[in-house]
């Protein structure tokens, strides 16, 4: 009579850990991909949640950081929380944007609704901490004859285009030949208003040679633009960011040597600079992981069979790498500051309803 024995407690405490918090991937599936660290699931492992805990777990690495782009590892969190700073960057992080076009003229090749369009969608180095959210409209109402200084930003942008006399005589080319041939967002002129001189500066659009529109001589644009405050969620030119996306912390461990051609084979299934072909002390070429956050969650390597067995694929489960792109009214890291307060405003608001829900 055969009897199944247990596995020592040991590996069997290693499975379940890779359980918690490792999504593996493999041949054909991706195993792990529901969250199972939850109080009394597993004997042996307390996953009831304490501050103290997370504390000591949870931790924030910048990889990069500049003006308009950054990468940081957010480590220790779960994944409804790091979803959440991603959905709050996107559509609820307020920006300026041009919201009302009033045209004086418009002679120009594109319609006036799509002209307006196209202002809307221009990123503006205004900083929205200095200003208000305008009160609600309704739908087709204009905004107030007086525009208040601590919400409205305003632009004037006037272009005539004309033919160059000193242009080449045998010259096709529209930029020699005519003078304003495109209206570029660098033909927008702040208009200060009230005090707005005092206490703003380099009030202009983010990129200076965004294309509005193109003219030939006689045509001409001359508009008045006013900007608000908003959020992504109304109109997705509020957005602050062009990206903000994360993804799993790859991980890749090679569960048995890998040499001679199968080492240069393997470092051809990933990304370059993921696997690096060494020499070792006796002479043999040798693969290994240098860089695993470079893969592409590639799994070339599970489709051949002397290699499959060597390489044990996974995404850890609470590390995230995050992207985020700022559009250029503010910096990332001040985005990702402006995300936490929504985030707590938003848990305080929740606690608040609780009370009064429960009386305390």
């Amino acid at each position: 009579m055969m009897m199944e024995v247990d596995p020592p407690v040991s590996a069997s405490a290693e499975a379940v850990q890779r359980i918690r918090t490792r999504i593996e991937l493999g041949e054909h599936s991706i195993i792990n991909t529901h969250s199972s660290d939850f109080p009394s699931n597993y004997p042996g492992f307390d996953d009831a949640w304490n501050i103290k805990k997370f504390k000591k777990g949870f931790r924030v690495d910048v990889v990069s950081l500049s003006d308009e782009e950054m990468e940081f590892d957010m480590i220790g969190v779960d994944p409804a929380v790091a979803n959440a700073f991603r959905r709050i960057l996107i559509a609820e992080v307020p920006t300026m944007a041009i919201e009302k076009v009033y045209i004086i003229n418009n002679t120009s090749l594109i319609q006036d609704n799509v002209l307006a369009h196209r202002f809307g969608l221009i990123p503006l180095k205004v900083d929205p901490r200095l200003f208000k959210m305008p009160p609600p409209l309704e739908e087709g109402a204009p905004l107030p004859g007086v525009p208040s200084p601590d919400q409205i930003v305003e632009f004037n942008l006037k272009v005539k285009c004309k033919r160059n006399p000193k242009a080449p005589k045998d010259s096709e080319d529209p930029n020699e030949l005519y003078i304003n041939s495109k209206v570029l967002s660098a033909d927008m002129k702040w208009v200060p208003l009230g005090d707005q001189a005092s206490r703003l500066e380099d009030v202009r659009p983010v990129l200076d040679d965004i294309v509005i529109a193109k003219l030939r001589p006689g045509q001409e644009v001359d508009v008045r633009l006013l900007c608000v405050k908003g959020i992504g969620q109304d109109h997705a030119k509020f957005s602050p960011v062009a990206t903000a996306s994360y993804r799993l912390l790859p991980e890749i461990i090679l569960t048995q040597p890998v040499t001679g051609a199968n080492a240069k084979k393997l470092a051809k299934c990933f990304a370059k600079g993921v696997i690096k072909v060494v020499t070792r002390e006796d002479g043999k070429s040798c693969a290994e992981v240098v860089d695993p956050r470079k893969d592409t969650c590639s799994r070339e390597v599970l489709r051949h069979e002397e290699l499959k067995d060597c390489v044990r694929l996974s995404r850890v489960r609470d590390h995230f790498i995050f992207s985020v792109e700022s559009s250029g009214a503010l910096p990332p890291d001040t985005l990702m500051v402006e995300a936490i307060k929504v985030l707590r405003e938003k848990c305080t608001h929740f606690l608040e309803e609780l009370n009064e829900l429960t009386g305390q």
